[in-house]
């Protein structure tokens, strides 16, 4: 029942939103012939009951249960998904008309009633129009808005999704031993292999982390977005990552099988156990709230990784206590854990003895802007730490924007990462 209220109540959102639109429409066709405005009518409205039908329809027939790999039901919900939002820009536009008209409305209210009466001569004068009105305006920049966004989903979904960004960061440690001066560590975040549909894009952006030699190599979680045999075609590409000093790995919240529904727990526990040997199969060290030691000429740092730790509902699965025993003696820590928010909630407060931590989760929201030191994204209304680099004191979070996507097949503003870290004594 609850099903069917959402499903209606969101069809009825739809079709208001096509109305607003629509009026926006007819006022920039007005002038076209009456040939022109029924085609454009039909196609308009055609598409709208196509696109409630596609979502009634996938979430009706397709269920929630999770796509091995990028599936019809995906691409519906991002058509149907990049459709309305560029809808929704025009919009904000046409408001902005509708809220000055509202205010004439109200101040005609207070206007006098005894104005002069015009002359005989003025009587019949009426102001000549020059160019287009305010409402025909603003009724072709909303519609050039959205128009504009449309494109710019499509692109992401077409380009952006597998522009894989390379990101040098330089990490300057006070207490780095000169032995580990300038190494270099990789790290990737985010795989969610279920939700690829360009093997051959995934294996160069391997390829393009692979060509960097890092000595160490990290990932932050979520290889998968619900279930283990997402990762089953791409093992054979990530198992090309190798690194001297180790590869290690981490869990994060979609690899425990949270967001799917399970014929009983063993099968749940048997999907962890399937996902946990993935990671073995591709030669990654997974961490499990434990620790380990890089070793270089004698001096020792250590690394840490915790299962998924996260705010704001996410599960807490992660023991950094347990993962933090018995390494008082590295003078560095590094710390793998998937959510940025652990960093801010029990790191920083309670663990001043960890140097850097290492995060994800966020994927920048996979839209958004990043010019220069300029970043917006809405996903940083959830999140403070969200992309890029963070410091307080001596301590750092880095929070990876993801090497995959989930949901929206695409990226727009907010590109795939391979980040590569140069380990600096100071």
């Amino acid at each position: 029942m609850n099903r069917i209220f959402g499903l209606a109540l969101a069809a009825v959102v739809f079709v208001l939103i096509d109305l607003y639109v629509w009026q926006a429409i007819k006022l920039v066709m007005r002038s076209s012939s009456g040939l022109t405005q029924r085609i454009i009518g039909y196609g308009y409205w055609g598409l709208t009951i196509i696109s409630i039908i596609a979502f009634i329809g996938v979430f009706t027939y397709m269920p929630a249960a999770p796509p091995v790999k990028a599936s019809f039901r995906t691409f519906v919900m991002a058509g149907v998904f990049i459709i309305y939002i560029s809808k929704v820009f025009s919009v904000l536009v046409l408001f902005i008309d509708d809220i000055i008209r509202f205010f004439k409305w109200i101040a005609s209210f207070f206007q006098s009633t005894s104005a002069s009466k015009p002359s005989a001569v003025t009587d019949n004068l009426q102001p000549v129009s020059t160019g287009i009105s305010r409402s025909e305006f603003l009724a072709k920049s909303a519609l050039a808005l959205g128009g504009l966004h449309l494109g710019g989903m499509t692109w992401g979904i077409l380009s952006g999704a597998h522009d894989y960004h390379l990101r040098r960061v330089t990490l300057n440690l006070k207490n780095l031993p000169k032995q580990f001066d300038g190494m270099t560590i990789a790290q990737l975040s985010d795989i969610h292999s279920g939700s690829f549909f360009n093997k051959t894009a995934v294996k160069g952006g391997v390829e393009m982390l692979m060509k960097e030699k890092p000595d160490v190599f990290f990932f932050t979680g979520d290889l998968v977005n619900n279930i283990a045999p997402e990762v089953k075609d791409y093992i054979d590409i990530f198992s090309k990552i190798k690194a001297p000093l180790g590869t290690f790995s981490t869990l994060g919240n979609h690899d425990y099988g949270d967001y799917t529904d399970w014929a009983s727990a063993d099968k749940k526990r048997q999907n962890l156990i399937d996902l946990m040997g993935a990671h073995k199969t591709m030669g990654w060290d997974l961490l499990i709230d434990e620790h380990r030691e890089l070793k270089v000429d004698g001096e020792k740092i250590g690394i840490l990784g915790i299962q998924n730790w996260g705010a704001g509902g996410f599960a807490k699965y992660g023991n950094l206590e347990k993962a933090n025993a018995n390494t008082q003696d590295y003078p560095v820590k590094l710390l793998l854990s998937h959510d940025p928010s652990h960093w801010r909630n029990q790191v920083l407060p309670k663990y001043k003895d960890i140097d850097v931590a290492f995060a994800g989760h966020t994927h920048g929201m996979q839209y958004g802007v990043e010019l220069g030191n300029f970043k917006w994204s809405p996903v940083q209304l959830r999140y403070k730490e969200w992309a890029g680099l963070y410091e307080e004191g001596d301590q750092k979070l880095y929070v990876n924007r993801g090497f995959g996507y989930i949901g929206y097949p695409g990226r727009l503003g907010i590109y795939p990462e391979i980040t590569i870290f140069e380990l600096k004594s100071v």
